[in-house]
This record gives C-alpha cells, structure tokens and sequence, in this order.
C-alpha cells in the first residue's frame, strides 16, 4: 500500500470520551494515531509523523509490513488459539529458531517481556530451592533498571518511582550499582551464600539508554560460574536485532543462563519468551502456565518476522542506519553544548543525553519534536530515545535529524 492509496482519515477524534472510559495510566500526548505504512503514522486528522518510538522498540519491521500482512492472515485462517493442552506446531517451530539462533536449549512463551521476566525468577527460585539447596534465595539486579509492571518484575526494577504506592512488595531481591564491580562486591558479600542469581539488562532502555560495560558483565560472569549463580539477562527492548546483533549479549562477549525476550520478537503483536540453558531447565508441569502463551497466531508471525530479520539482513541494515543516527546526533550536540551531554546507545537504540543543568527535559524535546511530525519517546527525565523500525532507511534518518534540530532551535527560543 502507498501512501497515496491510505484510508481517508477517520471522523474527528473525541479525546473526552476516549478519557472517559479509559483509565489514565498513561501520561498521553494529544495526538490519536490512526493508520500506518513503513517508519510512518499518520493521526486521525490525517497529518503524518515519522515513528521513531516503533511502539517503543516494538515495530520490528514496522507498520503494516507486507511479511506480518500474510502471516497474520494465513494463521487466523487456520488457527489461532487452542491452549497449550496439546502440541502447537507454530510454537514448535519458533522455539527451534530461538535455539538455533541463540545460547538457549529451551523456551518458554507468554505474552509480554514483564510475564517472561515473571517465569524468568520463578525459575530462578525452584532453582535455588533445588539445585543450590536456598530456601530464602535473594536475585540481585541493578538501579535504574527496568523489568516490568507485575509486583515481582517492579520490585526488580531498581526504580522506587515505579514501587511508589504498591507496598508491600515481593521480598528477596536487592540491588547493585549497574557497570560497578566494587559496587556489586559490596552488595553480594552482605548476603554469603543466599543470592541465587543476578537479572540485568545489556542495555538499560527505560533508565536512560545506557550501554552495559564488557569487563563487568565479563567479571560478572566468571562470579555466576564460580559460585553457583544464575545470570539471568533482559533482552525485552535490546533484543532481536536492535543493537546491531540478534541479541544484547553478543555485544559484551558472554552467554547468559537465562535471557527474556519480548517486545521485537512479535514485531508488535504481543508474545514474550523465557529461553534458558538445559542446566536450569527444571520447571516441571504445573509448575508454570499462560492462556495464551506461544499461540499459534503469535507464533507463526513472531517465526515470519525472526525469518525477516535474517533474510533481509537487517543486522547489517542496523548497524549503518544507527552509526549514521549516532554520528548526527553527535553533531546535534555539538551544536548545543551547554543543553546535550552525550549521545550513548548501541545501533537502533540511541539516547540523546540532555545536562542537568539545562532547563529542557526529554518530554519538552519529544513535544516539541511531535510538532515538527517526529515521534520520539523519553528514556527518564532527561534522556530522548531513538528506536525506529529495524527496516528505517538513510533518507528518513536524515530527516529526523533535521527534525531534532530544528525542535531544539525552537524549544531553546
């Protein structure tokens, strides 16, 4: 579909009856998105955006992608849901391209990265229980990390914004200073021989895009393998491609024993998975369960777009597109220097890191950007993150620099 043959937009948008009946979980900006085509969107009024959100790091191929189109219309023709009482072949199919395409031995699936990372410490704790002898086991994961919205997955996120008002909270997890060995030291020798696995991400997204360091995730490591411990890694948002290989480990030379992936996985239809080494393999039937889990309507899509990514060599397509994205924004800030710090990140998935002593914040660039038609979403109070689709091409890089900058000029004024 061109752009020329889109629907005609729909009827002026009501944003007080949407407000009406939905709940205001989110800090919404006013636009109503109603239709898109590639790295575009266009709202309800029919004005066009360039998506570098990719419902955050989500829209893998990005919107209405001819490879999704056909997947998702072959299955449902077939079948979509019959619970995982019986063998799914689409389920099957997609475990055995996450295997072969990564260090796992096995999967488990579900529908979300916070439900993958919720199976990823229960079996961490059956584990503790009956592999390491723990009965009070401890998982250690990092401030300014972000694993989820469940009671577990916010404990686990070393963020007290996102605990705030939902105390009590689930024990057994602490936390430790992320790219800071002495740091993790201090805080794992105050529990002897209780902690029973660390859970990181390679990249952290929602805490301000910031790359993991090699010689710590190295060190950290070497500490699992000494010791017993699980090291447990959340691929939700740097996985499946984003940073420039299939998945965030690669880049900092180490395996996992446990890694979650979710968001990229469906290209934005809902599936999450668990894949973990054969050692830690020890659910049992019973011992964990989802509805919908690896249906086969996300299945075989999620199978089609992981297919995508190799056959139209998009790791290659990443890592040009976010050199050329990082090296503009490095010019950005260098035209601004007294409002940009930095600009950090791996391929498609770049932070642009504002001064705390300038005036702006991330959401008063991403507004200012939305007016220029770019779409752009905060990574914490001072850090915009850039993460199109995977398929973004040089030309549409381009234009969201001119953007960016053209915002900054206006904000600044």
């Amino acid at each position: 579909m061109t752009q020329a043959t889109l629907a005609a937009p729909t009827s002026p948008f009501d944003f007080a009856d949407f407000d009406r009946y939905v709940m205001g979980t989110y800090a919404r900006f006013p636009i109503a998105i109603d239709r898109g085509k590639g790295c575009r969107l266009w709202d309800s009024t029919g004005r066009e955006y360039l998506d570098f959100v990719a419902g955050i790091a989500t829209c893998t191929l990005g919107h209405a992608h001819p490879v999704m189109i056909e997947a998702l219309s072959e299955q449902i023709h077939q079948l979509h849901h019959v619970s995982n009482l019986y063998y799914l072949p689409a389920q099957g199919a997609l475990a055995k391209w996450l295997v072969e395409h990564s260090c796992g031995d096995k999967v488990f699936f579900c529908n979300s990265g916070a439900e993958a990372n919720e199976a990823a410490i229960k079996l961490a704790r059956k584990y503790a229980h009956q592999n390491l002898g723990i009965s009070d086991p401890v998982i250690l994961s990092a401030h300014s990390s972000f694993h989820g919205r469940t009671l577990a997955t916010i404990t686990a996120t070393g963020q007290p914004k996102y605990q705030k008002h939902f105390t009590p909270l689930p024990t057994g997890f602490d936390y430790i200073p992320y790219n800071d060995l002495a740091g993790f030291h201090s805080v794992l020798n105050q529990y002897r021989d209780r902690v029973c696995a660390i859970l990181l991400e390679p990249l952290q997204g929602e805490g301000g895009v910031c790359p993991g360091d090699r010689d710590y995730f190295q060190a950290l490591r070497s500490v699992c393998d000494e010791q017993g411990m699980l090291l447990i890694l959340d691929e939700v948002q740097a996985g499946m491609g984003r940073s420039g290989k299939l998945w965030g480990y690669e880049n900092l030379g180490i395996e996992p024993d446990i890694f979650t992936t979710a968001k990229g996985l469906g290209g934005g239809f809902p599936i999450g998975a668990m894949v973990c080494k054969a050692k830690c393999d020890v659910f049992a039937p019973g011992d964990h369960a989802s509805t919908f889990g690896g249906n086969p309507l996300a299945c075989h899509t999620a199978l089609k777009v992981c297919e995508t990514i190799v056959n139209q060599n998009l790791l290659a397509q990443v890592q040009a597109r976010g050199e050329q994205l990082r090296q503009g924004l490095a010019k950005i800030a260098a035209e601004f220097p007294h409002h940009i710090e930095q600009v950090r990140g791996w391929g498609l998935i770049q932070g642009l890191v504002l001064r705390q002593d300038s005036p702006l914040t991330a959401r008063d660039i991403v507004q200012s950007c939305i007016e220029q038609g770019l779409l752009l979403v905060p990574a914490g109070v001072k850090v915009v993150r850039f993460v199109p689709p995977l398929i973004v091409e040089a030309t549409e890089i381009d234009q969201a620099l001119d953007r960016v900058r053209q915002s900054l000029l206006t904000a600044l004024k």
